[in-house]
């Protein structure tokens, strides 16, 4: 199976493996419209949502970590005219986002067994339609299919929000709404551009491999910030989140810090790096001092807050300074920290905005003073939550200690000014997350805080699975590391290919070293 521009595609012993993990959630939609009961709706649901991950874990089994050919390809006409294909594929750098994403969805079901009372069946399909919407953009190598995918993401979540979030939902999904609609307008623009441009196709390899002037490059480049930079959210385009993460349902907060959050970081590495690679160079100096600034503003922030959601939001600002600081260091200690922070930052992050979730339920408070005192009545809790916060903060031997660490090593070998700066980051989140878990776990427990009963069984559930990865990871990264070595090391390929024809040293590819 080829690609438009040529280069072989992977296939897979099982066909159109891509197809039915996009699908299979609505297939678990369409199966519910038979049961009217809630408890067997959450059931077709989390069963739904259960099964597309035990299938996604056959991306794993199967990926070959030594290509960087794009892997279980698809690819079929869908239009004529213009010529817009049903294309898919992945390589290392989608494979733990699509695998993140699959873990998530059931676990916010199970979050959300209680937690949701109303409109059941609305926010189970509405879970499973951000699923579809979000393996879609991880798998799409066309680039309409992609703005298609990125687009549909937009209801189900605004739904989530503006219908089952707090008093002010209505406001925070129409500032989620406006904010990503308003760099999806910018990113249709540049799509059009580059079909103009690139030959008249919507293949996103070919279009990788097309040479583009550094004029032209650069106001692509800014077309591709604002549609990624919203979504990362970079500073200052982050104002959305506190508010949506605050007013959103705990699986609402879960999927936008775990996973939508990612696809602004995925879109720089698919898009903006191996097609504007002059453009990308040209305002690294940009990109990296907006990270820095994310990083030191957000943990000042989260210093500052007295509301635990709000917390772990202004945590991610930062966290996410550190993704993009080690995309745009162009190394691949920067890159590979930056993907494999990608997947820390979702497991970590998921599982502290899953502790809050499950306070809340017992005190309908998410303030940290009404919280305190937790370790005595709640000793599983208090475990769950000091584990989470101190992955959080980096400590060695779990796993956001080894993404940081690369990040920082990367970001060294670039400039030491940067990564000196950014380290102070990483002594803010030990501040603001120790603060908090000594407040939570170890304060004087109040009156109604005494008699709060500890996790279930189904809540142990829910947070188990990330436990078991924020060890895994800390302890032996290399199984989550070796499959986007080929992939990263393709992406500088691409760059550097551009940067020899920009020099006006013409040289077939098959020469290049």
């Amino acid at each position: 199976m080829t690609t438009a521009s040529g280069l072989m595609l992977n296939t897979t012993p099982v066909p159109h493996l891509l197809t039915l993990l996009i699908f299979l959630p609505l297939a678990g939609v369409g199966i519910m419209t038979f049961f009217r009961n809630d408890s067997q709706i959450k059931q077709v649901a989390f069963w739904t949502a259960a099964s597309e991950f035990l299938l996604s874990l056959a991306l794993y089994a199967w990926f070959d970590p030594a290509t960087p050919r794009m892997q279980f390809a698809e690819v079929g006409q869908w239009i004529r005219t213009p010529p817009i294909r049903y294309a898919l594929g992945i390589d290392g750098i989608s494979l733990w986002l699509i695998l993140l994403t699959t873990l998530l969805t059931p676990i916010c079901m199970i979050a959300s067994w209680t937690a949701i009372r109303s409109r059941v069946r609305e926010f189970m399909i509405a879970l499973l339609v951000m699923e579809t919407t979000m393996v879609g953009v991880f798998c799409a190598l066309d680039f309409v299919l992609f703005y298609v995918f990125w687009e549909m993401m937009l209801i189900p979540m605004y739904l989530i929000i503006g219908v089952w979030g707090g008093p002010n939902r209505i406001y925070a999904a129409i500032k989620f709404f406006l904010f990503t609609l308003a760099g999806s307008f910018l990113l249709l623009i540049a799509i059009i551009v580059l079909f103009v441009q690139g030959g008249h196709t919507f293949d996103i390899q070919s279009l990788s491999t097309v040479h583009y002037s550094p004029t032209l490059q650069a106001w692509l480049f800014w077309a591709f910030f604002a549609a990624f930079a919203v979504k990362v959210p970079m500073f200052p385009l982050h104002t959305w989140l506190p508010d949506a993460h605050v007013e959103a349902p705990t699986a609402g907060s879960v999927i936008l810090a775990s996973v939508l959050l990612k696809m602004g970081a995925y879109g720089f590495l698919r898009f903006s790096l191996p097609m504007l690679p002059h453009a990308s160079y040209r305002f690294t100096p940009i990109i990296l001092t907006l990270s820095v600034i994310a990083v030191i503003y957000g943990a000042y922030m989260a210093l500052a807050q007295s509301d635990l959601k709000k917390l772990i939001a202004y945590s991610s600002v930062s966290h996410m300074g550190f993704v993009t600081l080690g995309i745009f260091v162009f190394n691949t200690q920067g890159v590979e920290g930056a993907i494999l922070m990608m997947l820390n930052h979702g497991i970590t992050t998921g599982g502290l905005f899953l502790c809050v979730g499950l306070i809340y339920e017992r005190t309908h408070s998410r303030m940290i003073a009404d919280n305190g005192g937790l370790a005595k009545p709640m000793p599983l809790y208090a475990t769950c939550l000091v584990i989470f916060a101190l992955s959080s903060l980096g400590l060695p031997g779990t796993n956001s200690f080894i993404g940081e660490f690369l990040v920082l090593v990367g970001a060294f070998l670039q400039t030491k000014t940067i990564a000196a700066i950014a380290t102070l980051g990483i002594i803010l989140a030990a501040v603001y997350l120790l603060w908090m878990v000594q407040r939570i776990a170890f304060g004087v427990p109040s009156q109604k805080t005494a008699r709060l009963p500890d996790l279930n069984w189904c809540e142990m559930a829910s947070l188990v699975p990330l436990l078991i990865l924020v060890f895994w990871i800390g302890v032996f990264p290399n199984p989550f590391l070796a499959p986007m070595h080929t992939s990263v090391a393709h992406l500088f390929d691409q760059m550097n290919r551009d940067a020899v024809t920009s020099a006006g040293i013409h040289k077939s590819v098959s020469s290049l070293p």
